[in-house]
């Protein structure tokens, strides 16, 4: 059956929750997945794709980026959340290197398998655990955000999945392109898949702000999830 845990950790003095599901079934250690929330905080559906996984036989850890008990409700309180990591490339990297570090300490994972995906913010977030360079088989980003930070590894070690929406006003054609030119640079491994007809946060179905660019797409959020599975097959 299904286990649900909650876990403490910290980055440097914050004071971090996760959360992770996996099959207790399965006897034998199992590869892992850290799921990278959006910039909402570690919500529903963070923990709904950590369950997801640990259906498909990971160990799904929805991880905490802002802080135990954070989360934000308006644009204006995800922004608030948000900014400060994304002024600070180095802060984001520390907390997602803290789940890293968390994740290997859980029992059940095979410490030689494990991923990180991510969704809007989470995408980028995962996307820079890879750039520096963690010994990780692979990140898939979902309509995540593409800038790189001022400091990065030249070389990328994790292989790299981008799942993009071709009309995502937040990762415009240009920084497409930058970031298929970064990737190669890098020497990375890397695909990236663009959905026709999607903006931003195709795969929530609470998404419903066109002015935004905030759309769900039901054959982008299945196509993606299938990207993703197909891509863990291939690095597990």
């Amino acid at each position: 059956m299904l286990v649900k845990k909650i876990i403490e950790y910290r980055e440097n003095n914050i004071v971090l929750e996760g959360c992770y599901f996996f099959d207790d079934s399965i006897s034998k250690k199992r590869p892992a997945v850290l799921v990278a929330h959006d910039w909402s905080g570690r919500n529903n559906f963070a923990e709904n794709k950590a369950e997801q996984l640990a259906k498909l036989g990971y160990l799904g850890f929805a991880l905490d980026m802002f802080g135990k008990g954070k989360l934000g409700n308006t644009n204006e309180e995800k922004m608030e959340l948000m900014k400060p990591l994304m002024d600070d490339r180095a802060l984001l990297l520390k907390r997602m290197l803290a789940a890293f570090d968390t994740i290997k300490k859980i029992n059940e994972v095979d410490v030689d398998r494990i991923a990180a995906i991510g969704f809007c913010f989470g995408g980028l977030c995962a996307l820079d655990l890879a750039r520096s360079g963690a010994e990780l088989k692979g990140v898939v980003s979902f309509h995540g955000l593409l800038s790189p930070p001022p400091q990065k590894d030249k070389t990328i070690s994790a292989k790299v999945l981008a799942l993009h929406g071709n009309d995502d006003p937040m990762s415009a054609s240009d920084a497409v392109l930058a970031f298929q030119r970064e990737m190669t640079e890098a020497k990375a491994d890397w695909q990236m898949h663009i959905y026709g007809n999607a903006v931003h946060a195709f795969t929530n179905p609470l998404a419903n702000d066109p002015g935004f660019g905030l759309v769900y797409n039901t054959l982008a959020d299945k196509r993606s999830w299938i990207a993703m599975k197909n891509f863990f097959e291939e690095i597990f």
